[in-house]
């Protein structure tokens, strides 16, 4: 009988239906009722467990790498891990386990996580990681994915404005970041905006993993990789900076996925560290997913570190630290001797494996058919829709910052006017789009969006690539001599920052400045400069000079960047977008990128990011122009005064009374709140979409080095008409956006003045111990 069971398992296995994406428990199989693992109506977890151990030792080891194979005994089929959905679903890595080989041929492709940032719009991301959830489901319905775990988003912190990764995350603030890991996790696997809706049986229309986990933001340079590096971070900057992302990202988004770094923290491999994965993870944050590791990153443990002595020790390391699946064949290699010489145990491998089988009972693929249950409707018809398509767009246009606009040099007429495009990055598609994505919609770039106003838009690339080690000067001075308007499309591209390759320096590559400034000089009026880069690039030069009348940073503005900027510079749409980042001097590069300290220090290290940073800076953190002009008006707060009724305060060095957050209760930190609400006022003549941001300072400021000079408290976005006023309003609460981390990195509220601003209005409010 157990004979004629397996053969029709596996004559299942092998030739069932062929149109059905890979799953397992397919009610058409005669076996599925007899596996428990197959009924919907047990938990998750007794299901999960009802597969773990029905496995031999070798099928368990063969389970524990991303290219995980089938079990065709148990009708299990193969299943792939890796797949990426950064900005939009992508083929992306050597075994994708997405492919755009069928019915689908490509997915919307969004702005590159950076410039989305710069929409300050939860809403939005929320929305775009709906979408790019939902075209994932269409591609694995369609037969063409290989698994439904995709390993996005990046939430590292943009600490160093050389980092050739910060573009793949929304920047350099830990409020704005957690803000977008909930948004994103939320939107890709089917949950509300809100976080309330509850999913069917826990079903979730793809899977999201937060990485890297954590303090990861050197990929190479000056010689050290990310393979070797150690971060060395105090314990108050892993409170306040590194670890708040993913925190919320577990707590609030609930994400099933984590995947662990390449480097060391403090000596410690990230994978091998069970104070992160699970003291942290999943015992203070509740964390209920899988863990990966980064590719090959537990091979470095022993290869490269030497933090192992031996390739089984790396394996004991990351599988008792909680790590479940590793990127590569590692564990596949070596797991099985690691046993032997009983470095781990059998319950080390099985509790990995509940973790991993959970999750994909949890994405429906344990539930038969997944096209004939929920989402099980989305189809091929379903991406690239042009509702998807619209939303690039608006994802584009709300993302695109206007960084100077001296005399309202733009919007350009629209009539018929003598055009000169000028630079390497007016005509290529492909760099629009950033790292991280699969093929787009559509290709439309800057310069044919152009000519759909200015038809006879002449055009010159003017370096003969983004390196421009060689520029064709007098070209391109003839070609602005002639004409009435100029505008550069200028910038960076993947040749010059991507995943394993940092900046050197901050100016743009080889001979763009003279270019720049050559055309500037000839051109009959102020010139239009556009940057197309993810990383912030030091235009002092641009900044200063009056030749160069606007500058418009697109960051990699996805596939609709080239409509969305031809609108911009055209005045079909007013720009909103803010920097997410500091925009930093050449000279920062004499700051190391392995010092990962946030705070400045009495020696002259500057500190990083607009919180800490003291020093000078080419544009800061938010800034933003627009085609019209808003004020802010702060109403009364509901409390001005807010008392934390601690009965044993404590005292620090400034011999100020502090009360410490852990010990407040939840209690306390709801009652310690206010709101407050901000009048804006569109006083221009063009509508337009702005986001409001409101930070807070304490009375003492940054002086002693300890405190952020300011610390964004939220932000809202509000469209307006000209002269139209409206409202939004803000919870303030001490627990959360009044605290800082101390030395030993305790959050603590301090008692004293506190001040809330909004563009140059502000608004005190005390807090008393």
């Amino acid at each position: 009988m157990a004979k004629m069971i397996l053969l029709l398992l596996i004559l299942f296995f092998l030739h069932g239906v062929d149109s059905s994406p890979p799953h397992a428990c397919d009610a058409l199989n005669p076996t599925t009722k007899l596996f428990q693992f197959c009924r919907t109506d047990l938990s998750v977890n007794w299901r999960a467990r009802d597969i773990v151990s029905r496995l031999t030792v070798d099928e368990k080891i063969s389970q524990l790498v991303n290219s995980a194979p089938g079990i065709p005994r148990l009708g299990v089929p193969a299943y792939q891990w890796w797949s990426e959905a950064l900005h939009g679903v992508a083929d992306v890595g050597p075994t994708p386990g997405i492919r755009f080989n069928g019915m689908v041929k490509a997915a919307t492709s969004f702005p590159q996580v950076i410039l989305s940032a710069a929409s300050f719009d939860s809403y939005l991301w929320f929305r775009i990681a709906q979408v790019i959830g939902k075209e994932a489901r269409g591609v694995y319905n369609a037969g063409q994915a290989k698994g439904m775990t995709f390993w996005a988003p990046n939430i590292n912190i943009f600490r160093d404005p050389r980092w050739g990764r910060g573009q793949e995350t929304p920047g350099e603030d830990p409020t704005v970041t957690g803000a977008y890991a909930v948004a994103y996790v939320r939107g890709l696997q089917g949950d509300s905006f809100d976080g309330k809706k509850t999913l069917s049986g826990g079903h979730l229309q793809a899977s999201a993993c937060c990485k890297h986990f954590t303090a990861y933001d050197l990929d190479r340079w000056k010689g050290i990789t990310r393979y070797v590096f150690n971060a060395q971070v105090s314990l108050a900057d892993m409170a306040e900076t590194y670890q708040p992302p993913f925190k919320k990202c577990i707590e609030e988004g609930r994400a099933s996925g984590i995947m662990c770094a390449y480097n060391r923290v403090n000596g410690i491999p990230s994978c091998a560290d069970p104070n992160l994965l699970t003291r942290t993870a999943r015992g203070l944050w509740h964390f209920n997913g899988y863990i990966t590791s980064d590719c090959d990153a537990v091979s470095i443990i022993y290869d490269d570190q030497g933090y192992a002595k031996t390739p089984e020790d790396a394996v004991a390391d990351v599988l008792k630290a909680g790590m479940d699946v590793n990127c590569g064949s590692y564990l596949q290699n070596h797991t099985k001797s690691a046993l032997q010489q009983k470095k781990v145990s059998e319950a080390d491998i099985n509790r990995a494996l509940i973790n991993l089988f959970s999750v994909r009972i949890r994405l429906g693929l344990f539930n038969g058919d997944p096209t004939k249950l929920t989402y099980g409707n989305i189809s091929p018809n379903d991406i690239c829709s042009p509702s998807h398509q619209a939303l690039a767009l608006e994802a584009a246009r709300n993302g695109i910052v206007l960084l100077k606009n001296v005399l309202k040099l733009i919007p350009l007429s629209k009539r018929s006017v003598s055009l000169a495009v000028i630079g390497p990055n007016a005509h290529v598609a492909k760099t629009l789009l950033g790292n991280y994505a699969g093929p787009p919609c559509k290709n439309v770039t800057p310069l044919d969006a152009i000519r759909g106003y200015v038809k006879n838009a002449v055009y010159h690339k003017g370096c003969d690539s983004v390196a421009c080690s060689n520029a064709a000067v007098e070209q391109a001075v003839a070609i602005a001599r002639n004409a009435e308007r100029v505008v550069l499309i200028m910038g960076l591209d993947q040749t010059q920052e991507k995943e394993d390759m940092d900046r050197v320096d901050l100016s743009l590559p080889g001979k763009q400045r003279e270019l720049i400034t050559s055309v500037a000089k000839a051109a009959k009026r102020p010139v239009v400069l556009v940057l197309i880069c993810g990383g912030p690039v030091d235009v002092s030069f641009a900044k200063d000079n009056d030749k160069i009348g606007s500058i418009v940073w697109a960051g990699y503005p996805g596939e609709a960047g080239g409509v969305a900027l031809a609108e911009i510079l055209f005045g079909d749409h007013n720009p909103g977008g803010r920097l997410p980042v500091t925009w930093y001097p050449q000279n920062f590069v004499n700051v190391k990128m392995t010092d990962m300290r946030m705070r400045s220090s009495p020696s002259g290290y500057p500190g990083r990011t607009y919180r800490f940073y003291k020093g000078p800076k080419v544009f800061e953190f938010g800034h933003g122009l627009s085609y019209t002009t808003y004020s802010y008006q702060f109403k009364t707060l509901a409390q001005n005064t807010l008392y934390l009724n601690q009965s044993k305060p404590q005292t620090n060095s400034d011999s100020l009374r502090y009360a410490l957050v852990s010990e407040m209760g939840r209690e306390s930190c709801d009652t310690a709140k206010t709101k407050v609400s901000i009048v804006v006022e569109n006083q221009g003549e063009m509508a337009g979409k702005h986001p409001v941001l409101m930070f807070m300072r304490h009375e003492k400021g940054g002086e002693d080095g300890t405190r952020a000079e300011k610390q964004l408290v939220g932000f809202k976005s509000i469209v307006l008409s000209n002269r139209e006023k409206g409202e939004v309003e803000f919870e303030v609460g001490v627990c959360e956006h009044l605290s800082r981390a101390n030395e030993v990195g305790v959050m603590v509220v301090e008692e004293g003045k506190y001040f809330l601003t909004v563009g140059n209005s502000e608004l005190p409010l005390t807090v008393n111990v």
